[in-house]
């Protein structure tokens, strides 16, 4: 676009065209010598386009520079062109002409921002089962939305509170994303089925009796489609809507790489000012000598301006953060306060959802954003009347220094003149303590089948008839292992033999994968409502059983009930990285 042709793109034929409130007045103007075009806003006149048909050197120059008055600096055209098609092509030049007398007349707001909402969703899987059903009840009765697959008996049992959503972990295509928004919590009890090979009473008699009591068979998919690939489509699916422990990585160099984020510069040219920046990568620039980002450039307030940008193109796929409570940035400060500015939209002119950031001077600092402290900015107000801000729809970041903060403050950190600031890293993060978002029930003995040394005839019957039920404790393993390796906070329960006993008894918690016995569907369901909400539960894998003998049957007096449990107690005792995988190095279980 030449210089031209940008101002007949903003001239309007005489009359001048008059906007609603603030006033705005378009004029063409001419004379012998040149043909002019002046904007002018309210008292302030922009700089002045000149254009002389007849001369190629004023030709080349009006598309590089645009003539100051007295007062002004030269405003580059070339580069106001330029950032308006880098991102995204021009937006309607009379939204730049409001855009920039906002930010002339922009008002303190005397309300609050709208708050983001937040979802607190525990998806149950294998909801209908011993152990899931119960963790249903228990969360219902705390007041704890929950989502679960529907079948042919859920409404019924799991009652007509219960999101039920149509999936199946053994296929893959049924997971669409969208039935997980919001879910913020798993807890799995899906498990392959095993039952009598006579058969079984339509409530399963023979199977709530346990595995010792029947001579045991695959009813359904085989243990490697439920409990690895299913684990595998599972933790696919929900990855996103419940979040990595470490965080997820939106900005961060690798070697010469910087991921899917591209940076271009957005400064006061876009409103006649002369301020300039830049994106660059330092090769050796971050606090461990490799390649770090780098937002530099010099800032004025000539012709009215004052401030820099770098801001992200529209991200293809708009990035769902709802997982996390904020952004964290690395960087090394320079003393100046800094804005983060992110869109959910993708729309040029659109509410930048904003927070300021101090830096230290010489520092390598982490700074951290909640959501929860954005404000809805746009054209220099605060937007009371915005949406919320929705972590789940993001399109584009922006860091920007500026002598404004909003309605009508200005940075108490602002001068005029060059500046740097360094930035290795930008990623969501959790806020600590974190919790478990991932609850898995698996089975105590999954690293027994192939264990060197082990008395077989004294292990209980899925340990001995491992190969029988297709491995089942060998996929369970491995299902396990997808699980310590998909980055989720979690937490796996390895229940001994399940009964239908009332919970109650004693409890023995152990690591190692070497106990045997029994615990009730009840107590286990407890435990996993439990963990959900224990920071000394994250990352850790561990048996549990009652202290009650398999021979004796446990029960309750109902008018003299045991004292619930401080599952607390339990959790601190137990160490991460134990999983009895130990005894298997040496001798891995084979499929």
């Amino acid at each position: 676009m030449s210089c031209s042709s940008c101002c007949a793109a903003a001239a309007v034929p005489s009359p001048p065209v008059v906007l609603a409130r603030p006033r705005v007045r378009f004029a063409a103007s001419c004379s012998t010598r040149t043909d002019q075009k002046v904007l002018f806003l309210g008292s302030r006149q922009f700089p002045r386009i000149t254009y002389n048909p007849s001369s190629r050197a004023s030709s080349r120059l009006s598309r590089r520079e645009v003539i100051a008055f007295a007062g002004q600096q030269s405003w580059d055209i070339g580069r106001f062109v330029r950032t308006l098609y880098f991102f995204n092509g021009p937006p309607n030049p009379l939204k730049i002409v409001e855009s920039i007398i906002s930010s002339f007349t922009s008002s303190a707001s005397s309300e609050a921002p709208k708050k983001m909402e937040t979802s607190d969703v525990v998806l149950v899987t294998g909801a209908t089962g011993g152990v899931g059903r119960r963790v249903v009840d228990i969360l219902r009765k705390k007041g704890i939305p929950v989502r679960a697959r529907n079948d042919d008996k859920a409404r019924s049992m799991l009652g007509r509170d219960v999101d039920l959503i149509i999936g199946d972990v053994t296929k893959e295509d049924t997971l669409d994303p969208k039935l997980f928004k919001g879910v913020r919590k798993v807890v799995n009890a899906v498990s392959v089925i095993v039952g009598p090979k006579e058969g079984d009473t339509p409530d399963r008699q023979k199977y709530k009796q346990g595995i010792k009591f029947f001579e045991p068979e695959i009813k359904g998919p085989s243990p490697e489609m439920v409990e690895y690939i299913g684990m595998q489509n599972l933790i696919n699916a929900i990855k996103n809507s419940v979040g990595l422990s470490e965080g997820k990585l939106l900005f961060g160099l690798k070697g010469n790489l910087s991921g899917k984020i591209v940076w271009g510069a957005l400064d006061d040219v876009v409103m006649g000012g002369v301020s300039e920046s830049t994106f660059q990568i330092l090769p050796t620039g971050s606090e461990t000598g490799g390649p770090t980002g780098l937002f530099k450039g010099t800032v004025s307030t000539s012709n009215n301006g004052g401030f820099t940008s770098i801001r992200t193109k529209n991200f293809t796929v708009p990035e769902d953060l709802s997982a996390y409570d904020g952004i964290e940035l690395r960087v090394k400060g320079d003393g100046r306060r800094y804005k983060l500015i992110i869109r959910t939209s993708y729309e040029w002119d659109t509410i930048g959802y904003t927070e300021s950031f101090d830096t230290t001077k010489g520092e390598w600092q982490s700074v951290k954003i909640p959501f929860s402290s954005l404000k809805p900015v746009f054209r220099a107000r605060t937007m009371t009347d915005a949406p919320p801000f929705d972590a789940s729809s993001i399109t584009s970041l922006q860091l920007m220094f500026s002598k404004f903060e909003y309605d009508g403050k200005l940075n108490p950190t602002f001068t005029e003149g060059p500046f740097e600031l360094p930035f290795s890293s930008i990623k969501a993060y959790i806020n600590e303590p974190i919790t478990p978002r991932f609850v898995h029930v698996s089975s105590a003995g999954v690293t027994r089948p192939e264990r060197p040394g082990l008395d077989l005839s004294k292990q209980p019957p899925a340990v001995r008839l491992n190969k029988e039920l297709g491995s089942i404790l060998t996929y369970k393993l491995k299902g396990e292992d997808l699980i310590r390796e998909s980055g989720v906070p979690y937490t796996i329960v390895r229940p001994c033999a399940l009964t239908e006993e009332p919970a109650g008894a004693d409890l023995i918690f152990d690591q190692g994968d070497n106990i045997t016995g029994k615990i009730s569907r009840e107590e286990v369901a407890r435990i996993c409502v439990a963990a959900l909400a224990s920071p000394n539960a994250v990352g850790k894998t561990f048996e549990v059983k009652s202290t009650v003998p398999f021979s004796e049957p446990y029960v309750i007096d109902p008018s003299n009930s045991p004292p619930e449990k401080d599952y607390e107690v339990y959790f601190k005792e137990l160490k991460e990285g134990i999983t009895g995988k130990e005894a298997l190095e040496a001798t891995p279980a084979q499929v």
